[in-house]
């Protein structure tokens, strides 16, 4: 059967599935005091983050409306993927939900499932590309989805950020002394656990805290040969080349994919901000 992947804007795809027709993309509204912005390929990455850095002001995002993904959804697919950030963060996933509603209302006939990833940036790129696998594989729709969430649930999403300021003035961080890391040069080593954000370690410098980041992960998902390692990073291609050299060294995957941060992710990571997925 045909189908769709729908995403949500903070998830980075590889420019080729872009402008591939299996794909649409949903963007988010980013705005920084009377700067805004929507997230799709006019977003400009250098532009907003000099923003985010000039203003006083956190920058905030706006989820699309239910309306958005009823549109994202038509077309003649008769199967559709819908990939979102968690629903921890962002409202995105219960407008996805909404939207589905309304597409069945008024048309019915299409099969649809959203998937709240627990996750965000490449962790929305690994389910979006499973998806995409299993598919291929000519898995129906009912095996798709069985796999999709079981896989989610193996899916590791871990990040280490020079400035953790917006994840706290917006609210998501719980027991991390963002400020007092920052003064010290302590980066903390995070994790998202199904939808929240831990903290998992911390060390002294960037370096330390990719390497520490990369000990943790390897020993979290042991089993890495069969599985793609996503690597997304906001500004920084060095330091994604520094964490995929940390990342061979202590294991084998299939693939190594690197990306740069889309808008929203680029809101959360601020620029230096590295993300990984397995």
């Amino acid at each position: 059967m045909s189908y769709k992947i729908v995403v949500d804007s903070c998830c980075e795809l590889q420019e080729q599935y872009k402008k591939d027709d299996r794909f649409c993309i949903v963007p988010l509204r980013l705005e920084v005091g009377d700067y805004k912005v929507t997230d799709d390929e006019t977003f400009d990455q250098k532009e907003f983050l000099a923003q985010v850095a000039a203003s006083s002001q956190c920058p905030k995002s706006a989820c699309p409306s239910p309306e958005k993904y009823r549109e994202a959804y038509d077309g003649n697919a008769e199967e559709v993927y819908v990939v979102t950030l968690s629903s921890h963060l962002s409202g995105s996933y219960n407008s996805a939900e909404a939207g589905k509603d309304m597409y069945l209302e008024k048309y019915g006939g299409k099969k649809i499932h959203v998937v709240d990833s627990e996750s965000a940036s490449c962790g929305e790129t690994q389910l979006a590309m499973y998806i995409m696998q299993c598919k291929e594989a000519g898995l129906s729709f009912e095996d798709t989805v069985k796999k999709v969430e079981t896989f989610k649930r193996r899916m590791r999403t871990y990040f280490v950020l020079d400035n953790l300021e917006t994840l706290r003035k917006n609210g998501r961080l719980t027991g991390v002394k963002a400020l007092v890391a920052s003064a010290l040069n302590i980066k903390p080593v995070m994790v998202g656990t199904f939808g929240t954000i831990e903290q998992k370690g911390q060390a002294i410098g960037t370096n330390k805290a990719l390497a520490k980041m990369a000990d943790s992960l390897v020993a979290d998902v042991p089993e890495s040969r069969e599985r793609t390692l996503m690597i997304s990073h906001c500004n920084c291609p060095e330091r994604a080349q520094y964490m995929r050299s940390l990342m061979e060294k202590r294991a084998s995957y299939k693939d190594v994919v690197i990306m740069d941060t889309a808008g929203v992710s680029s809101m959360y990571a601020n620029d230096g901000g590295v993300i990984v997925t397995l």
